[in-house]
């Protein structure tokens, strides 16, 4: 190594690569503060320097060429000065041994006078220096030498005040990431009106809900599959059918509720504008039946037991609301809530079952099966259909799930958030 360092030059380097301030545009504080030592020692050159492993940087400069920018560590006296605690003075370089063969002093512009004062941090690494230079020999004043090292001490007070801004833009960065991943994660358990209230109420207003539609599914036999399988398989399972539910309820603007062991909830009509949620829920239900009976045809295929579902739908008044403070829950209530369980469990496997109210609201739409009035668990008896597919002019698919442009021209007017994928 052809230049001298200082003896922390691993701490050193360390700290100046933490600055991040080495290769960066000039800045007006530190051009200020050069021009200010050069005006006060009254020299032609003077530089704020930042001193790197082999090479230094020049952060400001004042009367310096703007096309030099970096100059090798071996070929200035800063090599030197950056390796002290207090001021370098050399009155005549060319009568210095150790600078005389420098480029610049010994070449063009032939420097003959240098004066630099290492930028020493609070943690005392020499981050770079404030240097000094004349074409002439000369002395500098004891007060003009005063006077340096305090513009020095503001230099590095800079460059302190500097790495806190960038730290605190840092810090503000990973709050706005964090509040961001805090965000997100409200919105995956909330609905994003219900969230926005929580977050910037603390609370949640209870909402009356005139009209909705409660969408219910559960596995059949669920308790032998979960005998059957191994922990692992039967999370994994659940998990592929429950996120493809999920996909499915979003695309149809409804709103997941919860998941409990196998059952599966959601509801449409909770957020305002939405009037055309049972076309919407009876639309999901379709869809995730299609998907169940689809996955069973590739369980089978490879000689797996198939996943048989039940679907129940049913609309009707209810009351949503935010309840717990930890882990909190939205949720809903009511009489409607418990008949559309009822229209699931009274369902068959691989069919979706509907309540009266249901079918009155989606019927000039849907093909629809009548099962008559059937007994259900402290109800009596409810009449209930089948809900078997599209009606053929409304579908854009044979099967008669997905709605075509007619239906959605159908339900215009009805529905603010209308939109089908």
């Amino acid at each position: 190594m052809d230049f001298p360092v200082p003896e922390n030059e691993v701490e050193r380097l360390a700290a100046v690569q933490a600055y991040h301030v080495y290769g960066t545009a000039p800045e007006p504080g530190f051009d200020d503060l050069t021009d200010l030592a050069a005006v006060i020692a009254n020299v032609p050159i003077a530089m704020v320097n930042i001193v790197g492993d082999t090479k230094i940087w020049l952060k400001s400069r004042h009367g310096v060429p703007p096309d030099i920018e970096e100059v090798p560590r071996a070929g200035v006296c800063c090599s030197h000065a950056v390796c002290r605690s207090d001021l370098l003075v050399v009155p005549n370089t060319i009568a210095d041994e150790r600078f005389r063969e420098m480029p610049f002093i010994a070449t063009e512009p032939f420097i003959r006078f240098y004066a630099g004062m290492p930028l020493i941090d609070s943690g005392g690494r020499a981050l770079g220096t404030l240097c000094l230079m004349d074409v002439t020999p000369r002395e500098l004043a004891f007060e003009t030498a005063e006077c340096i090292r305090r513009i020095a001490r503001q230099t590095t007070a800079q460059l302190e005040l500097r790495l806190k801004i960038a730290e605190l833009m840092r810090s503000q960065q990973d709050l706005a990431a964090e509040k961001q991943r805090s965000d997100d994660l409200l919105l995956n358990i909330l609905p994003r009106n219900i969230a926005a209230e929580l977050t910037e109420k603390g609370s949640v207003e209870p909402r009356h809900h005139p009209s909705a539609t409660i969408l219910f599914t559960d596995f059949v036999d669920f308790t032998r599959s979960a005998a059957e399988l191994s922990p692992r398989e039967l999370v994994d399972d659940l998990d592929m059918y429950f996120s493809e539910f999920d996909s499915i309820v979003a695309r149809h603007g409804l709103e997941k509720l919860k998941t409990i062991g196998d059952s599966y909830m959601c509801a449409g009509g909770l957020m305002q504008g939405q009037k055309d949620h049972a076309v919407r829920s009876c639309l999901a239900a379709l869809e995730i039946k299609r998907f169940v009976m689809r996955s069973n045809q590739r369980w089978t295929a490879i000689g797996e037991r198939p996943w048989h579902l039940r679907v129940g739908l049913h609309s009707g008044s209810v009351m949503s609301g935010v309840v717990g403070k930890k882990k909190f829950t939205y949720d809903v209530w009511g009489d409607a809530v418990n008949i559309a369980s009822r229209m699931e469990s009274t369902d068959e496997a691989d069919h979706v079952n509907i309540s009266e109210s249901t079918y009155q609201q989606v019927k000039p739409y849907f093909d629809c099966t009548a099962r008559g009035a059937l007994e259900v668990k402290n109800r009596g008896k409810m009449t209930m259909y089948f809900l078997d597919r599209l009606n053929p002019e409304y579908s854009a698919d044979l099967d008669g799930v997905e709605a075509n442009e007619r239906l959605k021209s159908a339900l215009a007017g009805t529905s603010v958030l209308w939109s089908l994928h």
